[in-house]
């Protein structure tokens, strides 16, 4: 782990000690943790902006093959 320092209000942080003492963990647990959830949502925010950019790349294009007709053979096999 790398140590970091941060600033918070003395709300914040009356409010943090109060839920670490309801939980029975340590600040930094729950600083890691809130850390963690905000990077998850991030990430998952930023594939979904990914996925949107990536809709309907191919729509124009005329060198791909006919996909209702590649998939329909398929399906009689």
């Amino acid at each position: 782990m790398v140590r970091t320092q941060i600033y918070l209000t003395e709300r914040q942080r009356n409010e943090l000690a109060a839920i670490a003492k309801t939980a029975g963990k340590k600040q930094s647990e729950l600083i890691r943790e809130a850390v963690n959830l905000l990077i998850d949502q991030a990430g998952f925010s930023r594939r979904e902006a990914v996925l949107r950019e990536a809709a309907g790349i191919w729509k124009d294009r005329a060198d791909l093959p006919d996909f209702k007709a590649t998939r329909a053979e398929w399906d009689r096999n």
